[in-house]
């Protein structure tokens, strides 16, 4: 099927796994369009764009938004857990639009709040009302995990992005130490990301298998159905442990970065975990920070269950882009 050229904006969601991408029009994704791409089927992202382009008919964007799971850098762009690249001038090359724009995945999700249907969002911890531009904080836990703070301000909205996932890992008590000790041996040293992940449950799974001293491996998949169904007492220990140290990990981000307009989690494993959160234990490891338990209360926690929420946050940067190039 034909599009008409130079009408609508192509929009892209680079994770460490797929890439989503889909044809925007102004800040609404036109959900007939999405397409989702294995990323080991290509040797990098302007490949998989020039499918997607041939998929829907020879489509002439004129703008193009990518997000990409990785670091972004003076308008280049490197995946942290897929040997991909990319820069604006092969974003441009690759979809032939007039406007582009590189986004790290989490810049992406924080623009997309505000423009997501209300029944896509999960309270986790309810918190008090708060003015609608508070600073606000995304944190994403998928094939990798990552934070982003979202500050509305009078010019526009801002999302600065970081590497939150390779911070070191907090360690409470002797057992999250043997963790730490257990899952640093890749890299040196624990980071969040070697535990708060998809790999890092598999991690906790096989962790709590060396210390009961029968190890055996199980994905992460297997690992949260175990938990639905109830069926391996193990996997609901990983979950519990993954649960708790993810609720330490925000808690202490959000003291880091005070965000009165809550804390957005995102991504798949996040997702997963939604149902659960809750009675393992998160929001006791979240409040627990000694004198500033009771602050803790003024940040609700929120769990984002829309998929493609980072297309629609690409789409609407493209419209703040636009207005502010007018301007």
């Amino acid at each position: 099927m034909g599009h008409p050229d130079n009408i609508y904006s192509l929009v892209a969601d680079i994770g460490g796994t797929n890439t989503r991408v889909a044809l925007a029009k102004g800040r609404q994704i036109l959900e007939p369009t999405i397409r989702r791409y294995r990323n080991t089927e290509f040797p990098g992202l302007e490949s998989v764009l020039r499918r997607y382009i041939a998929d829907e008919g020879g489509v002439d964007p004129i703008a193009a938004c990518v997000a990409v799971a990785g670091p972004v850098r003076d308008g280049k762009a490197t995946l942290t857990n897929l040997d991909w690249t990319i820069d604006k001038d092969t974003l441009m090359r690759a979809t032939g639009a007039e406007t582009v724009a590189i986004l790290n995945d989490l810049q992406a999700q924080g623009h997309a709040l505000g423009h997501l249907d209300p029944t896509n969002i999960r309270t986790i911890l309810p918190g008090p009302d708060s003015n609608p531009n508070a600073a606000k904080l995304v944190i994403g836990v998928g094939t990798g995990f990552n934070a982003a703070p979202v500050f509305d301000l009078e010019h526009g909205r801002i999302v600065t992005p970081s590497e939150s996932g390779h911070a070191n890992l907090p360690i409470r008590n002797e057992m999250e130490l043997r963790l730490c000790q257990f899952v640093s041996t890749a890299h040196g040293f624990p980071a969040v990301e070697d535990v708060l992940s998809g790999r890092g449950l598999e991690r906790v799974y096989a962790f709590l298998g060396n210390e009961a001293n029968d190890p055996r491996e199980c994905s992460a998949k297997d690992i949260m159905e175990a938990c639905a169904k109830d069926t391996d007492p193990r996997a609901v220990a990983a979950a519990q442990l993954f649960t708790r140290i993810l609720g330490t990990v925000c808690g202490n981000l959000s003291l880091i970065q005070l965000p009165f307009g809550g804390v957005y989690l995102v991504g798949g494993v996040t997702r997963a975990f939604a149902p659960h959160l809750t009675k393992f234990g998160f929001g006791d490891a979240f409040r627990d920070k000694g004198r500033f338990a009771g602050f803790m209360s003024n940040f609700a926690v929120h769990v984002i269950e829309d998929d493609y929420a980072a297309l629609t946050g690409s789409a609407a940067h493209l419209v703040a882009l636009g207005a502010a190039l007018k301007d």
